[in-house]
């Protein structure tokens, strides 16, 4: 058996949504730290290239030429430094993206893995593919945009120092118009921001209908509920384009903002310029490299007002991912686990009792009694022992690698069958398939074990299906491997070679099986009989055939009336 990774300790504070978004900034620090300093260079070759256009302009006026020779060099030299940090910017932008997407993957999954059976409890299976989707894209943007915000700012700032020299009464508005606008923008971010979130819990929501429509179709309808459900689909979905709709708009007020505003203001200091040059308080240069500036200032503004959107959105969806991070699984480790000894496995509640080494069975009257005594012998909800020590004194590592629960509605995954079924290559999927009466399976897949599965394992029936996943648990070798209803969805032929095979390859290790199959159940050493999740009766099968009416009657599937 293979350990579970350990926790990593990096694991971000998920307390709030913006410590979320810090954390990805930390883990990210030096390129983002390279990304703003090549932001800075970049804007900053941008915002004095006007500057140098204007002297350019003002020595052909006076007609001297080795200072506009000059003046031109160092245009070219700083459009040559403007390019290279522009294209190295980008480079270690997108790497900031992508960093901070699949780092939110890799602590989500992490998360996923950590959680475990709380996780379908307590979270929408829409809540985690909404962070997978589009959650990514936005927390990515919010980190992404950190630098070019910051070469904007600076920008500005350095603008609005060159324009002060030319210009004092122009360089104020420059000064002042600009909180202005942040201003404005600011406005739309509250409304934004709320209908953003209402959003993503309405996506999140709809998902998670949509893939239980989807593993439910067929029973749906079986039933004849199919109309209904695809009518209460329909409703969510309408609810969730009017909420669409009502951020959209809000969102083109704030894009038309990005545009708009930026627009006004150019034409604003291109008019007060040329009233400027017209008095002859500046020379034309000044006034080429004013309007320069002006029409420059566009580029940086609109990133601001950028950033401020794509941060909010960010800020969004790092709640979603935080909310994720705040759950706490149902069964935590104790603070010191004590080894768990070799002995007797024993359900506390029911007063089920399973040898070492031996093949148990369990009958419950209520189906449903025998799954929560598998949960409580594999650790997934407290009330079991192993050699008279407590599961939950352990560590959860240790229970997972000694036992192994295989449900019946275990998934397979998309992806090669062989990587599925033994993901370490341990080399016994030939015998676990041949145990599991399973090999016929895979010899007529066209590429054997190195077939790609499709999601969920969909292509196979629900007896192929069953019996692939029979042959993963028995790779796993546990100690004590607890199997639920593993073959309820085969003929009685597979049925029996199945048992047949399954005692021979368990022999001489600890294996419970929760079923009714007569099969299965005369292979076992002993079956235990539980009524009202209470043990009724426990000896072999055809024992409690002669001395148990109750199981009798179950087993052989009388009518009980």
């Amino acid at each position: 058996m293979h350990k579970l990774p350990e926790p990593d300790p990096g694991l971000p504070d998920s307390r709030s949504a913006a410590r979320y978004l810090f954390w990805l900034v930390r883990r990210s620090r030096l390129t983002v730290v390279l990304a703003a300093a090549l932001a800075i260079l970049w804007m900053g070759c941008q915002s004095l290239a006007p500057a140098m256009v204007g002297q350019a302009v003002d020595a052909a006026v006076d007609r001297d030429g080795r200072e506009l020779a000059g003046w031109t060099l160092l245009l070219f030299g700083v459009g040559t430094m403007q390019a290279i940090t522009g294209i190295m910017r980008h480079r270690f932008a997108v790497t900031n993206w992508l960093g901070a997407a699949f780092r939110t993957v890799q602590v989500v999954v992490r998360q996923a893995n950590r959680l475990g059976a709380t996780l379908p409890r307590r979270l929408d299976a829409g809540e985690v593919v909404a962070i997978g989707t589009s959650d990514i894209s936005h927390i990515g943007g919010a980190v992404d945009i950190l630098s070019r915000g910051i070469g904007s700012l600076l920008a500005v700032a350095t603008i609005t120092v060159l324009l002060l020299r030319i210009s004092v009464p122009l360089g104020m508005i420059v000064l002042l118009g600009v909180p202005v606008m942040m201003l404005v923008v600011g406005l739309l971010i509250g409304p934004l921001h709320r209908r953003q979130r209402e959003y993503r819990r309405l996506q999140g929501r709809l998902t998670g209908q949509a893939a239980d429509l989807v593993s439910g179709l067929r029973v749906l309808r079986g039933v004849g509920g199919e109309p209904i459900m695809a009518a209460r689909y329909r409703a969510a979905s309408q609810a969730l384009r009017a909420a669409g709709v009502r951020t959209a708009r809000v969102e083109a007020l704030l894009e038309s903002a990005q545009v708009l505003l930026p627009g006004v203001f150019l034409v604003l200091l291109t008019w007060l310029g040329a009233r400027s040059a017209w008095a002859g308080r500046i020379t034309v240069g000044q006034l080429v490299s004013f309007y320069a500036y002006a029409a420059f200032l566009v580029a940086p503004l609109r990133q601001l007002t950028e950033a401020v959107d794509k941060i909010t959105r960010g800020h969004v969806s790092s709640r979603r991912v935080v909310a994720m991070l705040a759950v706490e699984p149902a069964l935590t480790d104790p603070d010191r686990g004590v080894p768990l000894p070799a002995g007797e496995l024993v359900d506390i509640e029911s007063g089920v009792r399973v040898p070492p080494g031996r093949m148990t069975a369990i009958v419950a009257a209520v189906p449903s009694d025998a799954a929560r005594i598998a949960d409580r012998l594999g650790r997934y909800a407290d009330g079991a022992t192993l050699g008279g020590v407590a599961l939950a004194a352990a560590s959860l590592a240790q229970v997972r690698d000694r036992i192994l629960v295989a449900e019946n509605d275990a998934r397979l995954f998309a992806g090669p069958l062989e990587s599925d079924l033994d993901p370490y290559r341990t080399g016994a999927l030939p015998e676990a398939l041949e145990v599991a009466s399973a090999s016929g399976i895979v010899a007529a897949l066209p590429d054997g074990a190195a077939t790609v599965v499709a999601e969920r394992g969909r292509s196979f029936s629900g007896g192929q299906q069953q019996r692939l996943r029979l042959a993963r648990a028995l790779i796993a070798d546990p100690d004590t491997l607890i199997l639920v209803e593993p073959t309820n969805a085969v003929d009685a032929h597979t049925e029996a070679r199945i048992a047949d095979r399954l005692r021979a390859a368990r022999s001489g290790r600890t294996t419970v099986i929760c079923t009714s199959s007569p099969l299965m159940l005369s292979r076992a050493d002993q079956v235990c009989y539980v009524e009202s999740g209470r043990l009724v009766a426990a000896g072999p099968h055809d024992v409690l055939l002669r001395t148990t009416p109750a199981y009798a009657r179950m087993v052989l599937r009388e009518d009980q009336s």
